[in-house]
């Protein structure tokens, strides 16, 4: 719809690259390799996510494989968590769990903060029953930033349309150039202008905000001596 913020549903990946928990190291490290992807959602019996297996979780199996003849003595001390996913075999014991995901209605802005948070390049996206629906990486998050100008311009009249129909004492001027909102015209209330930026700087795909929106012309004082007189 129109001005309602983009969520995840719109520009997640829907055909998902998932193991079960019975998965084996060697399975797992094959469906990366195959399908050119770092980390896999590892699902139960019923598609629910219930973590995730990355690269990161698998190299301790090489980082230890000769821990025997290494000739420092005390690296299972050091990282006892490593040293367990060194011994394990499945999806079940790698995995990173529970697994960081979100639902497929949440906004872009809230998956990109979860994102960073988690400190992790992609999420599972699931329903209410935690069954996955898709995924979304942070190459998909910007997909936004590549609507077309056109369709940015349209958004920031529609919010100034909305927002501050009476406010406007000439038509504003939206022009967008490569995501860059360029606002021109004379609005009745300068107090304003930090509430218009915000809001077209929300419109999805604004990458920046130039304002030059003015007041309303004032009218020159044609007799300043004459008492009472101001401009207007």
């Amino acid at each position: 719809m129109p001005g309602t913020p983009y969520a995840v549903n719109d520009v997640m990946t829907r055909t998902v690259v998932a193991v079960h928990g019975g998965a084996e190291f060697k399975d797992i490290v094959r469906t990366m390799r195959r399908w050119r992807v770092s980390a896999l959602p590892v699902l139960d019996s019923d598609n629910r996510v219930i973590g995730v297996v990355s690269e990161a979780d698998l190299l301790p199996k090489e980082e230890y494989r000769v821990r025997d003849q290494d000739p420092d003595p005390w690296p299972a001390a050091r990282r006892p968590p490593d040293l367990a996913k060194a011994d394990a075999v499945t999806a079940q014991k790698l995995m990173t769990s529970p697994a960081v995901t979100v639902g497929e209605d949440i906004t872009l802005v809230r998956a990109a903060r979860t994102m960073a948070h988690a400190k992790v390049k992609r999420l599972p996206v699931v329903d209410g029953e935690g069954v996955l629906k898709g995924i979304v990486s942070r190459s998909d998050l910007l997909r936004v930033f590549l609507r077309s100008d056109e369709d940015i311009a349209d958004d920031v009249r529609r919010e100034i349309a909305t927002h501050l129909m009476a406010v406007p004492v000439q038509p504003i001027g939206v022009e967008v150039r490569d995501g860059v909102v360029t606002l021109t015209g004379r609005v009745r209330d300068t107090t304003l202008l930090p509430l218009v930026t915000r809001l077209v700087r929300a419109v999805e795909g604004v990458v920046d905000v130039h304002c030059a929106l003015e007041g309303p012309l004032r009218r020159p004082n044609l007799d300043p001596d004459l008492p009472g007189s101001v401009g207007m």
